[in-house]
């Protein structure tokens, strides 16, 4: 018998958060844990993360996660300009 699941399968797994441009102890921190799937942006305190659905550039405040999958997604912080 097969059951129905109610709930969506996530793939969680890790996060890191971008930190503000000025913050080198933490942006060493997140370019290390990114490798190779990121890119420097030239404005400041954004990354270019390398998603399935393609690029996607991240902002301060932005959370870059890993899932279990191995694959990087970018969860976007709400900024004062969105409102």
């Amino acid at each position: 018998m097969r059951t129905v699941r109610s709930q969506p399968h996530f793939d969680h797994g890790a996060a890191l958060r971008v930190p503000p441009h000025d913050d080198s102890r933490n942006w060493r921190k997140l370019w290390m844990w990114l490798g190779e799937e990121a890119e420097v942006i030239a404005e400041g305190g954004a990354i270019q993360v390398r998603t399935p659905d393609g690029p996607v550039v991240a902002h301060c405040g932005d959370w870059i996660v890993l899932s279990h999958s191995g694959s990087f997604h970018v969860a976007h912080a709400v900024r004062a300009c969105d409102a």
